[in-house]
């Protein structure tokens, strides 16, 4: 596989995705809906994943964290490209963020460009800086923040310029499913990161609370979804029969997976999300 792709780490890419089917599919039933900027939504969102794991890259390697790896090989550290080439390819991908959300702004509310500027700040901040807040236990909250909340909440915005509970709703679901994956990538890495002095949560909690942690999140959401189609969209309850796949990796999770292992439980869990969040948009969207 070509080393930039690698590098984009594909397997992440449900978390962009899921956030703006669930808000596009929220603003079904709006009045004065505009369909193309979803298009623009998920540009935007793709971009930021992939600019993130790129800046990741390149930070944990010239920080030398990635010096032992269980997971999937890293650009910087492999040695695969240098370290200047991974950081303009994450500053070109912000760009490139930066650049589509400046359009859905200028169709829609200036307010936009704030939102926009917090995200892009918090994708580089999170192993970037001299003090990144991923090394702090916060990676977590980044996650559900920007690639819940706001990333299926600004979706809605940009479509119908109006934010629904729904739309609330299906971004904490969204946020939760997201945070489950960096729980078990976290999980899976406390030996190295201990070593390295990279303080993720799960560093912090310890292994038998990040796992209580993976099952709790997978719970939220799809308690989540079940508040939306209680709510007023009963064929959001279509995505929980992603509930069926994740009893495997909560199965494995619970019963002391490590290492190796837990790269298996880290694609099962995108797996869930791509299911739970892509059904439940089909649900939204047919009760709208």
């Amino acid at each position: 596989m070509n080393s930039w792709l690698i590098g984009a780490r594909p397997r992440t890419l449900p978390a962009a995705v899921v956030p703006v089917a669930l808000g596009a599919a929220a603003a079904v039933g709006t009045d004065h809906s505009v369909w193309w900027r979803v298009a623009g939504a998920l540009v935007v969102s793709l971009a930021l994943q992939v600019g993130v794991n790129y800046a990741n890259d390149y930070s944990d390697g010239v920080r030398g964290t990635d010096a032992v790896r269980v997971g999937p090989t890293r650009l910087v550290a492999s040695g695969l490209a240098a370290a200047s080439s991974v950081k303009r390819a994450a500053l070109a991908a912000f760009a490139v963020a930066a650049v589509v959300g400046l359009v859905l702004a200028a169709v829609t509310s200036w307010w936009i460009v704030a939102v926009g500027a917090a995200a892009l700040l918090a994708g580089w901040g999170y192993t970037g800086g001299p003090k990144p807040y991923g090394y702090f236990g916060l990676g977590e909250l980044f996650v559900f923040v920007f690639f819940g909340l706001v990333a299926t909440t600004g979706t809605t915005f940009v479509v119908s310029q109006h934010i629904t509970s729904i739309a609330w709703l299906a971004g904490g679901a969204a946020g939760c499913l997201a945070c489950a994956l960096l729980v078990v990538n976290n999980l899976r890495d406390i030996p190295t990161d201990r070593v390295a002095g990279k303080r993720t949560l799960a560093v912090r909690v310890g292994d038998r609370r990040t796992r209580a942690l993976y099952v709790v999140l997978l719970v939220a959401a799809f308690s989540l979804v079940a508040a939306i189609a209680v709510s007023d969209r009963p064929w959001a309850a279509l995505g929980l029969a992603g509930a069926l796949l994740a009893i495997g990796p909560m199965r494995a999770i619970m019963s002391g997976a490590q290492g190796g292992d837990l790269i298996a439980v880290l694609g099962g869990t995108g797996k869930v999300q791509l299911a739970t969040g892509m059904l439940a948009a089909l649900g939204i969207a047919l009760g709208g």
